[in-house]
């Protein structure tokens, strides 16, 4: 997944009819703001986003709008919140198989799953995805969405069932968060240069790179294209969380699941196959 996930769609959203036309006026509520705002973002992008083009998109006038959203700042938490959500339907909707003798669930299997699904939800939405970066960097934690605390305490808890202390706690939630994040990012980082081109090297524009001063970077560039899909998410994951608890069952195999089709872009690439 790259910056070639929203080519192909012009500001006016070509191809796509207003969320208006397909819904009907209908009621307002916030649930439909935050609907039809996830929609514009998805096949126009975060550029697309404002008062005045949800209000149209909606059918109503741009005033009736911050009923719901005081602010464009509203709006962005919105559509971090509409993705936690996402989430959480998500995992209710597929519950974990992992279980310890007690019945309980067991932790490491219940944080890959959270990991696996935060993942597929985030490339499902690749414009939204930086959101949530950004706004964890613009809102104090007891100002984020409650669907946000509720992932924060879900992954908090599950950690607490391995039996950590709370600095092991403490430092494995933040090494969890910035795992999971750092390997969506990679996912979505831009790449390609030129997607029209069939030249790998002018594909990614490397003749555009000084040859003296970057080599490394120049030869490793299509390797660097490829990108670890979930077994890769899985793996890390593993890694990291072994330096709080070593102790683990043999190695398990990710559960097969058709991609998910981002919105804004080409469909996911396979679990191990790389994004273009």
């Amino acid at each position: 997944m790259t910056q070639d996930a929203g080519r192909g769609r012009g500001p006016s959203g070509a191809g796509r009819p207003p969320t208006r036309s397909r819904g009907g006026r209908g009621r307002l509520s916030r649930e439909r703001v935050l609907a039809a705002a996830l929609d514009l973002v998805d096949h126009e992008g975060l550029s697309a986003l404002s008062m005045r083009r949800l209000a149209a998109e909606l059918g109503v006038e741009a005033m009736a709008i911050y009923r719901y959203a005081p602010g464009k700042d509203a709006l962005l938490d919105g559509l971090v919140e509409a993705l936690y959500i996402e989430l959480q339907e998500a995992l209710a909707a597929e519950p974990g198989g992992g279980r310890r003798a007690g019945g309980s669930p067991d932790w490491r299997t219940e944080l890959h799953r959270t990991a696996r699904e935060t993942y597929r939800i985030s490339l499902s939405h690749p414009h939204v995805a930086p959101l949530l970066a950004t706004r964890m960097l613009a809102v104090p934690m007891s100002r984020r969405p409650l669907a946000v605390l509720r992932d924060h305490e879900r992954v908090l808890a599950l950690l607490d069932a391995a039996g950590l202390d709370e600095a092991a706690v403490v430092a494995a939630f933040r090494v969890y968060n910035a795992w999971v994040l750092g390997y969506i990012f990679e996912a979505l980082r831009a790449m390609v240069d030129n997607p029209d081109e069939p030249d790998p090297a002018f594909r990614l524009g490397l003749h555009l790179m000084p040859a003296e001063e970057l080599p490394g970077l120049r030869a490793k560039a299509p390797a660097l294209l490829a990108h670890g899909g979930e077994q890769g998410l899985a793996a890390g994951l593993d890694a990291l969380l072994d330096r709080f608890a070593p102790d683990r069952p043999p190695p398990r195999k990710l559960p097969h699941r058709p991609p998910r089709k981002s919105v804004g872009g080409p469909a996911d690439e396979p679990p191990d196959g790389p994004p273009e």
